[in-house]
């Protein structure tokens, strides 16, 4: 999903829609690093670093998937 190509929001809410999940593993001072993980049982699929505004906001505080927005 995510060798060569810079992940959007769009793509992190599809793979949420999908039933997968998403942990973040380091949070910098202006981008994070995030784990995507596997719908079955929570096993790393990939993970990203980003700084997109909308990415940062749409995971504000939260340091996984499972928690409310």
């Amino acid at each position: 999903m995510l060798k060569g190509h810079r992940v959007t929001l769009d793509d992190l809410r599809r793979w949420e829609d999908s039933g997968a999940g998403w942990r973040v593993v380091h949070r910098g001072a202006e981008s994070v690093t995030v784990s995507l993980l596997r719908c079955d049982g929570g096993e790393e699929v990939d993970r990203f670093v980003t700084d997109d505004p909308a990415i940062l906001a749409h995971i504000a505080g939260r340091t996984s998937s499972e928690q409310d927005a």
